[in-house]
């Protein structure tokens, strides 16, 4: 059985998700797709709209075979990390043939370059960037110019890396080399909608951005129709209908405001992204805010230095109390260390029992009587204990603590 794996937040799953899981059997030639999925809490620093059991059932009845849970530890980083988790993960199960992701490019060639030349971080490359950044560019625009020098020095294809699909794409391309992978990359080109759309600009293709905010703006699910699959709007009627409602940011309001206000200077500037004097900004700004909200927080927090993803990585640090040591490079870079199972369908069971055997790392069924010495676990079950208690205000302690109750989803079964 020919594999496939992709990387994915399903925030929610749409149209467009759909046509990448398609569009990745074709071109890899691949019998199952093995999705690795963010959980509670997202790359940009932001919450997921619905709990991660929810998505990753969105994600079965789209086409993918079996789910694999991004811990949180990764899941929340820059793309470095972001993708190194995700890639060990996929590496580690010990099934995956290919990687394919969406990008802007469309073409795997300038990724391969890039990634060979830039698998041991050369120094011509760091003398590069470190000039641009000396000059105030921004990192994103300072990576991208640099890598083009870099890149044409070596006579190689050039790659918009400042694209955020391209970006992700040339860390996975890197994460595969940095380990030794032998799974092959392939790409496929962003169709219709850009990543960072607001507003759809096709009848039935829209960025993930674009549908939050039509749903938040108009209260009705309806609005989401036409650029999510039946099965995507049925599971977000069947959570609102048991009260649980999309959840952004504001949901976190009360509970951010706690975290912070119970951590002295010198506890803040311990806890992961709070870098360059932020805690004390952090401090001073809430001071001066008229009433607590995370929108006006961040405006009031932005600035050249502080973008509004890394203030959302920041304040996401504080409110899962996530420390520089816990998230340093040294532990991110061995990789999680375990594979959490969320779901799967009969060709995933395949997948399963294939791992058992094949797996580099424990497969995780739930967190009930799992082996000791997996720390980034704790710090899944953490988060989604955090996420439940602001989504589900009257949560009992089971639901608080789904990852040791709740076992994988199995879809397309006999589910009579």
């Amino acid at each position: 059985m020919r594999t496939v794996g992709i990387v994915v937040e399903y925030n929610p799953f749409h149209n467009g998700h759909l046509y990448h899981v398609q569009q990745s059997r074709k071109i890899t030639g691949a019998d199952a797709v093995v999705a690795v999925m963010s959980g509670h809490f997202l790359q940009r620093g932001e919450p997921a709209l619905l709990d991660k059991w929810t998505r990753a059932e969105m994600a079965l009845r789209g086409g993918c075979d079996l789910v694999l849970e991004l811990p949180v530890a990764y899941s929340t980083q820059s793309a470095e990390w972001f993708a190194r988790g995700a890639i060990a993960t996929l590496d580690a199960s010990g099934v995956v043939d290919a990687v394919c992701f969406g990008s802007e490019s469309g073409a795997i060639a300038p990724f391969r370059a890039a990634a060979e030349a830039l698998r041991e971080e050369p120094a011509a490359f760091k003398r590069l960037l470190g000039e641009r950044l000396d000059e105030g560019m921004p990192f994103p625009a300072a990576y991208e110019s640099a890598l083009t020098a870099h890149m044409a020095q070596a006579g190689a294809p050039s790659l918009a890396v400042a694209q955020p699909n391209n970006s992700l794409g040339l860390h996975y391309a890197l994460s595969l080399k940095r380990i030794g992978s032998s799974i092959e990359p392939y790409t496929i080109r962003r169709e219709k909608s850009g990543y960072n759309d607001t507003s759809p600009s096709d009848d039935a293709i829209a960025s993930a951005t674009a549908i939050r905010k039509l749903l938040f703006e108009s209260g009705d699910l309806s609005a989401a129709q036409a650029y999510v699959p039946r099965s995507t709007l049925a599971l977000m009627e069947r959570e609102l209908a048991a009260g649980r409602a999309a959840v952004d940011w504001r949901s976190f309001d009360r509970p951010l405001l706690h975290a912070i206000l119970t951590k002295t200077p010198e506890q803040l500037a311990a806890v992961h992204e709070m870098t360059e004097g932020l805690e004390h900004r952090l401090l001073n700004t809430i001071r001066g805010l008229d009433s607590f909200r995370f929108d006006p927080l961040i405006e009031a927090l932005k600035t050249k230095r502080y973008t509004r993803t890394k203030l959302q990585r920041a304040l996401l640090a504080v409110l899962l109390g996530h420390s520089k040591e816990q998230l340093a490079p040294a532990r991110l870079a061995e990789g999680p260390g375990y594979i959490r199972v969320l779901g799967f369908t009969p060709a995933g069971q395949a997948l399963l029992k294939r791992m058992r055997t094949a797996s580099e790392w424990p497969v995780l069924m739930s967190a009930a009587g799992t082996p000791k010495g997996l720390p980034m676990l704790e710090l899944d079950v953490r988060a989604t204990s955090v996420y439940t208690l602001a989504r589900e205000p009257q949560a009992t302690s089971r639901r608080l603590f789904r990852d040791f109750y709740e076992q994988p989803l199995r879809i397309g079964f006999d589910e009579t």
